[in-house]
């Protein structure tokens, strides 16, 4: 049960990264690079990510 719980939790965090990564404004390259970083390796893609991932910019209206 506990294993459970925490696929679910890489789960979340997965879908929430590549959605982050998706709608970012990098390039199409790097987005590719990331989602392939963050599915080939679930919890070490998403620290990774998480901590030198592409960052939403400033958006002007």
């Amino acid at each position: 049960m506990e294993y459970g719980f925490f696929g679910i939790i890489v789960l979340i965090a997965d879908v929430y990264a590549l959605y982050s990564i998706i709608t970012s404004g990098a390039s199409t390259l790097a987005k590719v690079l990331w989602s392939i970083l963050v599915l080939v390796l679930p919890v070490l893609g998403f620290v990774i990510w998480l901590i030198a991932g592409p960052r939403a910019g400033n958006t002007r209206i």
